[in-house]
């Protein structure tokens, strides 16, 4: 009876609560908008972040004692957490609650019920086993967002399947078409298809948003990591499905256009891309090799196409007799792309990189002092920051318990005793 009498009478007060509340005025874009985050792992905490750094506030929703299954994903680690789990989830409040204790699930149904956007990455079916489907709550608060990411969708012969990144990457045929020619398929260096599902997330939950100004209604917005990475074969899709052409492995080179690839110089790899004729005489000219330029079988991409391999061949002899250094002296004012490959210690350090001011700092309570990656738009007149570093592990259930559901310190002392909270 204590543990029913802790969670009695709080639907009107919520309810009162939410429709009741006035925007913040901000120059965030999304200043004042409530999100529910239930994702772990990547491809749903990078889609909240991003939320996050526009301005909404996102309540990341996380397993007493354990939390998200990336902050033991170390290491490296720094402070508490793993690395890996400090990248994708700054600007969230963290609050730890049991969902397979039915009080706990109707602690996060309360904060729902006050929410603008609800984002799970659950196999399919199980928030309706804790109560929180969309169905649920639909009745409940009929302008909820709900976005639903799951690994193949809620239907299909592989529905319970779990889903990670580099099975879809390898069902989508993703590690297919990565790696050396004729070599064996190759995961990319970060997770792609995880980020794809978390950019479309985004972008769908934005229109859902946008749509509820006009109707005054939520709706369900489903994104599956295999759906995800269909859809982002692109050119190469199009080429099976309209010309029944196979993909293949290129290296770094595309099927389509030559010359556009890395090539070896004399202390690296420079990668180019003279992808039209005008840009391919030019390279020519660069290169001190106006000859390649003129020859029958290079003067246009079909033709480049079509003898690929004595071009590269030629080109990269040339490529090789000068350093990295020297080649981008010499391309400096060239109108085609180029650019060398960095390592990350490079990268970090390339005088563009160190212009956009992508890296910011931020202080943690447990790690000092963070470097982290920041957003990469930027907005004319509304802010994309980092403004939160990413939390301790249940750092703000007290607050969010007090100053959003209105619990009292007793009530929450009680959850804790009851290992409901931690």
């Amino acid at each position: 009876m204590m543990r029913m009498n802790l969670l009695r009478g709080k639907e009107k007060f919520l309810l009162g609560k939410f429709f009741n509340s006035v925007r913040n005025c901000s120059s965030s874009a999304l200043a004042g908008i409530k999100v529910l985050d239930l994702t772990r792992v990547l491809a749903g905490p990078y889609c909240t972040m991003i939320l996050s750094d526009l301005g909404a506030e996102v309540l990341k929703i996380e397993r007493p004692k354990v939390g998200d299954d990336t902050r033991a994903w170390g290491p490296p680690n720094i402070g508490n957490s793993s690395c890996y789990f400090m990248c994708v989830n700054r600007n969230k409040k963290s609050v730890s609650i049991n969902l397979k204790d039915p009080e706990g699930q109707k602690i996060v149904q309360e904060l729902a019920l006050q929410s603008d956007v609800l984002v799970e990455n659950y196999i399919p079916g199980k928030m309706n086993e804790y109560g929180l489907g969309y169905e649920n709550l639909k009745t409940l608060h009929p302008k909820l967002i709900y976005c639903s990411i799951t690994g193949y969708g809620d239907t299909g012969p592989y529905a319970k399947r779990a889903g990670y990144d580099v099975i879809a990457s390898s069902i989508g045929g993703l590690l297919h078409i990565t790696g050396p020619e004729n070599g064996d398929p190759c995961k990319p260096g970060v997770a792609l298809t995880d980020l794809t599902t978390g950019l479309y997330a985004h972008g769908a939950i934005m229109a859902a948003l946008f749509q509820r100004e006009r109707t005054g209604l939520g709706q369900r917005v489903s994104i599956d990591l295999l759906s995800a990475q269909m859809a982002s074969l692109v050119n190469l899709g199009a080429n099976y499905l309209l010309a029944n052409q196979e993909a293949k492995r290129w290296g770094t080179a595309h099927e389509s256009i030559v010359p556009y690839q890395a090539f070896a110089t004399a202390n690296g790899y420079l990668t180019i891309g003279g992808v039209t004729d005008r840009q391919f005489r030019e390279l020519c000219s660069k290169l001190n090799r106006l000859e390649l330029a003129d020859d029958s079988r290079f003067l246009s991409n079909p033709k480049r196409v079509e003898n690929r391999k004595v071009l590269v061949e030629e080109i990269s002899r040339t490529f090789s007799t000068k350093t990295n250094e020297q080649w981008l002296a010499i391309f400096h004012d060239a109108t085609f792309a180029y650019g060398p490959i960095n390592t990350l210690s490079q990268a970090f350090q390339d005088p563009q990189v160190l212009h956009s001011r992508i890296v910011q700092e931020i202080s943690h309570p447990t790690a000092g002092m963070l470097q982290l990656v920041g957003p990469p738009v930027q907005y004319s007149a509304s802010e994309n920051r980092i403004r939160l570093p990413p939390p301790e592990l249940g750092q703000h259930t007290d607050e969010i318990l007090q100053q959003r559901l209105g619990y009292s310190p007793s009530q929450i002392q009680q959850l804790r005793n009851l290992e409901i909270i931690h």
